[in-house]
């Protein structure tokens, strides 16, 4: 295998920490070659320092022998104080730093310099912490801001949910569990996989095993769409439960629900079950490398496979039996059918009863009775009246 490289960078947030002061750190979300993900954290500090060195090693493209060839992006240098308002409103410069980067010729965003940087430390697996110290308190950049980092809007604190049951990790980027954990939520992904933090622990954990902590579990979509949205699928399936359904690369489908747990509940003709949501596309997408990574993932466990669940919002949770779904799917294709039906017909009827009438000749209007000789004396003009003496 190849040297290692990064193939995106994502601005995620920040941490405010108390230990050993009060200071801040950058959230990084880290995409390697190897598809592996890794959070990291970074003192803005700590990245101007960086930025500078890069600089120093390719003078051409920092613009320092001419300013018409940088291509390196600016980066402002830190205040004298950095409190919350200016490491907030910093964010969106770094984001578009970061991008900018990656995007650069090889040359520079594949160096040493930018690899070891961006490489995970010990400090970053086992950040330092001490229980007489407050909790770090962790602000999250909305979806919004990430499209558009230039607008940056105010903090969010990330939920806190609590593992329903033991779960045993079976790659180096997921993160095991046990029953009762309480983890932070980082990114929430609807292949079933979220990203969490569990105090000096960070991976991806199955949304099936975990629920949130300040009130009954999170619906799913309010209700199936029957009607069905068309997607087609990017990676074959084969069927281990019977309620699932097995799938061949390039087939077309309706998803007529999506649960939170990553398995969709779909339609292929007139026969429904459940299929990983991480081997569906939207119809008409154009096919992207996040997308490409999230399916090289295993599908995460479903809910219903998940065994002495301590689940304290089991009653909160609205189930759907597969034979509901198949029914209700059945009896909605059927009513589609039928009300096809109807409106063709009455537009036969319609055309039938115009034929008719089409080819009907036109009435003609009828003539009037010629008047007698004594009406016409009695009631024209003399000019009229003259002409038939």
């Amino acid at each position: 295998m190849g040297d290692a490289f990064i193939r995106h960078i994502e601005l995620l947030g920040y941490e405010k920490r108390f230990f050993p002061s009060q200071h801040y750190v950058y959230m990084f979300l880290v995409k390697w070659n190897d598809l592996s993900e890794k959070v990291v954290y970074r003192r803005f500090t700590e990245i101007y320092e960086f930025h500078k060195a890069l600089k120093e090693m390719f003078p051409i493209e920092s613009g320092d022998i001419n300013i018409e060839n940088r291509i390196i992006p600016h980066l402002p240098a830190p205040k004298w104080f950095d409190g919350q308002r200016s490491t907030e409103n910093r964010q969106g410069t770094l984001a578009e730093y970061c991008y900018t980067l990656v995007n650069l010729p090889h040359k520079i965003s594949r160096c040493l310099h930018v690899v070891n940087f961006f490489k995970v430390r010990h400090d970053d697996m086992n950040p330092v912490t001490d229980s007489q110290i407050k909790k770090p308190e962790v602000f999250l950049l909305t979806k919004d801001s990430k499209k558009n980092p230039t607008d940056i809007t105010g903090p969010i604190v990330l939920q806190t949910y609590r593992a329903i049951a033991d779960y045993e990790k079976s790659s180096t980027s997921e993160m095991a569990l046990k029953a009762g954990d309480m983890v932070d939520v980082v990114e929430k992904s609807e292949n079933g996989w979220w990203f969490c933090q569990l105090k000096n622990k960070r991976g991806w954990v199955p949304a099936a095993y975990l629920e949130p902590m300040d009130g009954p579990d999170e619906s799913e979509e309010p209700e199936p769409n029957y009607a069905g949205e068309a997607y087609v699928v990017q990676k074959s399936y084969t069927a281990v439960e019977e309620d699932e359904l097995t799938l061949k690369e390039g087939d077309t489908i309706e998803v007529i629900h999506k649960l939170l747990d990553g398995w969709w509940v779909i339609r292929k003709d007139e026969t429904t079950g459940y299929y990983p949501s991480m081997y569906l596309q939207k119809a008409g997408e154009v096919n992207t490398s996040v997308k490409s990574e999230l399916r090289n993932r295993g599908a995460p466990p479903r809910r219903s496979t998940i065994r002495n669940a301590k689940s304290i919002h089991k009653q909160g949770r609205k189930q759907i039996s597969q034979e509901t779904y198949r029914r209700n799917s059945k009896k909605y294709i059927q009513n589609q059918r039928k009300m096809r039906g109807i409106s063709q017909n009455k537009a036969n009827v319609i055309i039938e009863k115009n034929e008719p009438e089409d080819n009907k000749p036109k009435a003609q209007p009828a003539v009037p009775p010629r008047p007698s000789k004594d009406l016409i004396l009695n009631r024209c003009t003399e000019s009229t009246w003259r002409k038939i003496l």
